[in-house]
């Protein structure tokens, strides 16, 4: 196999601690100075930085398949939109080093983009949700990850990635109370041994987003991890994909957009942020942003 320029945090295993930085462009700054500075000092170890369809347009450019986030709604449940211009993730084991390096990314954009929202997560109890449920059981392994997740030919575009990101908010408190047979309906799987509910409801989520179950079918690369406050706790939901339509349709069964069935997951959490990015390819060891004329 030919060697993979793509950003190599796509691809790698999650890391004990991890950073969010969405940032968003001022209408009529000039955000050519700062990416140039961003490209030059980024060391593709540190994570993955990836731009979104405004900022784009900023720059006069295409990226084809990028489109701006939609908001979608089902019955009594709804995704919103909140589209940004760059977001960056930071990985690492010590927090200290993903601070410097996340504020040093931070002083290097400052002349052009403004912070919108920062977001710590952490790897929890090997894997799983705060829900106690292990995350990320269906991913694709190997090569059928690098077909799921990265984009396999064109200039500029070859092993670049698609990447959706979602903040949801749990309701803990809500889920706990449910008998633990109930739990692992909404989920449709057992908590004690992670294993498939064969006659779990239409609506557990397992059911509702099986991703051999689509056509053409919806394998995504997720690289979600929790977070925590003082008065919430959640998932960022991160899906790494070739194709921004693999995440999208899951999304809209969900919502109950094929049948009318919505997702138990929604009885509990809910999405309050939404964004798609590009994940640029890396070339002789920065970011490669030829197709976007930088």
């Amino acid at each position: 196999m030919a060697r993979l320029a793509a950003q190599p945090r796509i691809l790698a295993a999650p890391s004990a601690l991890s950073r969010s930085l969405t940032l968003r462009l001022p209408a009529g700054t000039d955000p050519r100075p700062a990416l140039r500075a961003l490209r030059d000092a980024w060391d593709p170890a540190w994570g993955v930085a990836a731009l979104g369809e405004p900022l784009v347009r900023a720059l006069g450019a295409t990226v084809p398949g990028l489109r701006t986030f939609p908001a979608f709604s089902g019955a009594a449940c709804s995704v919103p939109s909140t589209q940004q211009a760059l977001w960056l993730r930071f990985n690492g084991d010590d927090r200290g080093s993903i601070f410097d390096r996340s504020d040093r990314a931070r002083s290097l954009l400052s002349p052009a983009f403004a912070l919108d929202d920062v977001l710590d997560t952490f790897f929890y109890a090997g894997g799983r949700d705060l829900t106690g449920y292990e995350d990320g059981t269906e991913n694709p392994k190997e090569e059928a990850a690098i077909e799921a997740a990265l984009i396999a030919a064109g200039d500029g575009l070859r092993h670049s990635s698609f990447v959706a990101v979602q903040k949801w908010v749990h309701d803990l408190a809500r889920f706990r109370s449910l008998p633990p047979e109930q739990r692992d309906a909404a989920i449709g799987r057992r908590i004690v041994d992670n294993e498939e509910i064969d006659d779990a409801p239409e609506s557990s989520h397992v059911k509702r987003t099986a991703q051999e179950s689509f056509d053409p079918p919806a394998f995504m690369l997720r690289r979600s991890l929790p977070w925590a406050t003082g008065n919430e706790q959640g998932l960022e939901f991160i899906a790494y994909v070739e194709s921004l339509g693999r995440f999208e349709r899951p999304l809209r069964r969900m919502l109950g957009h094929d049948d009318g069935i919505v997702d138990a997951l929604f009885t509990f959490s809910r999405p309050v942020t939404g964004g798609y990015y590009w994940c640029p390819p890396v070339a002789g060891g920065r970011l490669d942003l030829s197709l976007l004329g930088i």
